[in-house]
């Protein structure tokens, strides 16, 4: 399967995972770490990106950027392929340091701005290499508690989110990440719609329609729940549709049932003709004869188009 491509515009805010490959430690020393803040702050100068946090793991890097002009693709790339050269040369590898692709995930910035910023910064304490994230430091979560001398991150926008007043700010925002330190890892930072979006429905689908973008969606229902919509919303019998002899009612519904999983699930003909016990070249004809009378009669067309819309009502959708 083809990659998607990144999306991209200005104010697109990321939550950025670069894992390294096959497990392997990125950062081995202090000069290592101190290396890649150094990188990353000269193309933040050079790309005019905001980060709005960071945490640097021995295997891993978490960031939070919103990027202006230059797509995220060109900042991490110039990021990763520096630092893993520097890497290379100093301990005489080769090869990937980082694995495969950074998973970039874009969020919608107002419901998990606050929640990411904590998540982040509380890495080492999940990882159990410090009880107190002040104690780690590789991370933006000092310059945020105590005002340090750092002009890496931005601290300014998530801070007003507590107070106007900085001593304040920065009080309620210790306060905030304190009172998620008993957390564990949170799988819906991870498991995101296509592995791309965080957000809601209406977020994922605005930014497609600002990129000019359709996805193709597919719904999680069972073939028995199909049956049972035809069952009830078209009135035809449930035995009929599973006798194994030859019935023309129970032969409509199955036809109905196999439509159904044609254009709203991922369930092939097949499945749904070995669901029924019968021919899978069967089910197929009949799904065509059944597209057929569709184009021809309104009335059939307006009950399936109904019992689509009850079949679908908050039913989980899945990007293909």
């Amino acid at each position: 399967m083809a990659r998607r491509q990144r999306v991209h515009f200005a104010g697109a805010f990321y939550h950025v995972i670069a894992r390294g490959n096959k497990g392997v430690k990125v950062f081995k020393s202090a000069q290592d770490y101190r290396l890649y803040l150094r990188f990353l702050k000269e193309y933040k100068s050079r790309y005019s990106f905001l980060l709005y946090a960071y945490v640097l793991m021995p295997t891993h890097v978490h960031l939070l950027i919103e990027v202006q002009e230059t797509p995220l693709s060109k900042i991490m790339q110039s990021l990763q392929f520096r630092y893993t050269r520097h890497y290379n040369l100093n301990y005489q590898s080769w090869g990937h340091l980082f694995q495969g692709r950074y998973k970039a995930i874009l969020c919608e910035k107002d419901p998990y701005f606050l929640e990411l910023s904590a998540y982040i910064h509380l890495n080492p304490v999940r990882a159990g290499l410090k009880k107190d994230p002040l104690d780690y430091p590789w991370s933006s979560y000092k310059a945020y508690a105590f005002g340090a001398a750092e002009d890496l991150v931005d601290q300014r926008t998530l801070l007003t989110q507590f107070s106007k007043k900085p001593f304040k700010a920065r009080r309620e925002f210790v306060r905030f990440v304190r009172s998620r330190m008993g957390e564990g890892k949170r799988e819906e930072f991870y498991k995101a719609k296509d592995q791309r979006f965080l957000g809601s429905e209406e977020f994922v689908e605005g930014v497609q329609e600002r990129l000019g973008v359709r996805d193709v969606f597919r719904y999680q229902l069972s073939i028995p729940e199909m049956v049972a919509g035809v069952v009830s919303g078209l009135g035809l019998s449930k035995e009929l549709i599973y006798n194994p002899n030859r019935n023309r009612e129970g032969a409509f519904g199955r036809w109905i049932v196999g439509y159904l999983a044609k254009c709203l699930t991922g369930h092939s003909l097949k499945s749904v003709a070995e669901h029924f016990g019968r021919d899978p070249v069967a089910i197929s004809q009949g799904v065509g004869k059944l597209e057929s009378r569709l184009r021809e009669d309104k009335k059939l067309r307006g009950k399936i188009n109904e019992l689509t819309e009850k079949l679908v009502e908050r039913r989980r959708r899945i990007l293909i």
